[in-house]
């Protein structure tokens, strides 16, 4: 009889036994209380892979009783899709609502994710989508918004020690035999924190093995993954602490690293596109007017990628990630607008001055909108130097600009023009 593989022996049935994700599903979280309620809300899952997304779907759907679909955005599409949805509204409009999981939910095209809205919105289904992308990139807005979004965290290093130990411990076929782990660094490094990798890597090591000892060791671990180098998925290995390194070296200006963890994503498989997104968000947070051109720069390099694809994609990527190392810096903008949406959270029900209100009507001009207002084309230097801020917050200074050549520049033309709000 064919036994299936360890990670699916290992895949946990209860929240008991399910590994991490404490923020999401600990006692008196908010989806432990959906569950224990069984007032699930349509959500998706995102994080890197081998985390417990579908595991953790499947957990809600046991814990609240409810009918399971699973598709894979990879072999499905809407035909799929729209048979659940049949399935469900078939089931009585009384009837416990069923969960559709969709699994890289981020592969489905706009027109796919449409075709979810309307159960999603009548609540004929309950979707739980799964996705190591961001959702605010590959999940359409409409989606986005009838939907909670929930972050699973990669598995530390206790954890995923942990559940190599269960496995020899609890598991039919590993726990009889004498298997000791000596040595944890290659085994840990080959996982890339993903649980299935892992246990994948450990069942590959073990082998055939029918009685002891079977003492793992960084170069038993070695040899296995040398030997089989398709044996664990290398897409999304340390997804977020590479990309968080990629980005950290631009804004410390070492091209050397930025190119080095830009060579580590791309041999990784990481999809160019996302690649380049985030030097679009460092070229404008990091950046920023200390060198206006970094923004135009990391723009053109997601275009250049739409167009020409990889592999001579990297090379286009690689000339980005050194011109924005080698930017002078600046998070003035990131800065401003921190603040500025701060002072919106406790004033934003602030009345337009009048002089700004625009008069379509003539009751609007009877009413004094656009009364005063100063028109700056008409004034010397084309500056009229009228105050622009509702009243309650007028003299309030948001951008600072930040230390450059540059920005050293917009702060002299700024105190000639508004003098005591930029130190005169």
């Amino acid at each position: 009889m064919m036994i299936a593989p360890l990670a699916e022996r290992m895949r946990p049935q209860t929240l008991e036994e399910y590994l991490g994700q404490g923020h999401l599903v600990g006692e008196g979280t908010v989806l432990r209380r959906a569950m224990e309620h069984g007032s699930l809300p349509s959500m998706l899952l995102w994080g890197p892979p081998g985390v417990g997304k579908t595991t953790l779907a499947r957990i809600l759907a046991r814990s609240t009783s409810r009918p399971f679909h699973q598709l894979s955005a990879i072999n499905s599409g809407v035909k799929e899709v729209r048979e659940v949805i049949r399935l469900a509204k078939q089931s009585g409009m009384f009837s416990t609502r069923c969960i559709l999981f969709i699994d890289e939910i981020h592969r489905f095209s706009k027109s796919q994710q449409d075709s979810l809205l309307g159960a999603v919105e009548e609540g004929a289904i309950t979707l739980i989508g799964a996705t190591t992308e961001n959702p605010s990139f590959e999940v359409i807005p409409a989606l986005r918004s009838r939907c909670q979004t929930y972050v699973l965290e990669p598995f530390s290093k206790e954890a995923l020690k942990d559940l190599v130990e269960r496995a020899l411990k609890t598991d039919e076929k590993l726990g009889p035999l004498d298997i000791e782990v000596m040595e944890w660094e290659a085994l840990l490094r080959a996982s890339g924190g993903d649980a299935r990798r892992l246990l994948n890597v450990l069942e590959l090591v073990v082998g055939d093995a029918e009685e002891g000892p079977v003492r793992i060791d960084n170069a038993s671990v070695q040899a296995i993954i040398q030997a089989n180098p398709v044996a664990y998925d290398k897409n999304g290995e340390a997804h977020h602490d590479i990309i968080s390194a990629f980005i950290k070296s631009i804004r410390g200006s070492d091209p050397n690293a930025a190119v080095y963890y830009l060579a580590r994503m791309l041999e990784g498989g990481e999809d160019a596109k996302f690649i380049a997104r985030r030097l679009i968000i460092s070229a404008s947070e990091d950046i920023g007017l200390a060198n206006p051109t970094a923004l135009v720069m990391a723009t053109t390099t997601f275009e250049a990628i739409e167009r020409i694809g990889m592999p001579e994609g990297r090379i286009v990527l690689s000339q980005c990630a050194i011109y924005l190392a080698t930017s002078p810096k600046s998070n003035a903008s990131y800065e401003a607008i921190g603040k500025a949406q701060q002072i919106v959270r406790q004033t934003g029900d602030l009345a337009v001055p009048m002089h700004l209100r625009n008069a379509p009507t003539s009751l609007m001009k009877e009413l004094g909108y656009g009364e005063g207002y100063a028109y700056d084309h008409h004034a010397r230097g084309a500056f009229s130097g009228q105050e622009l801020m509702p009243q309650a917050i007028q003299g309030t200074s948001l951008y600072n600009p930040g230390m450059n050549p540059k920005e050293n520049q917009i702060r002299a033309h700024l105190r000639t023009l508004w003098k005591e709000k930029y130190g005169y």
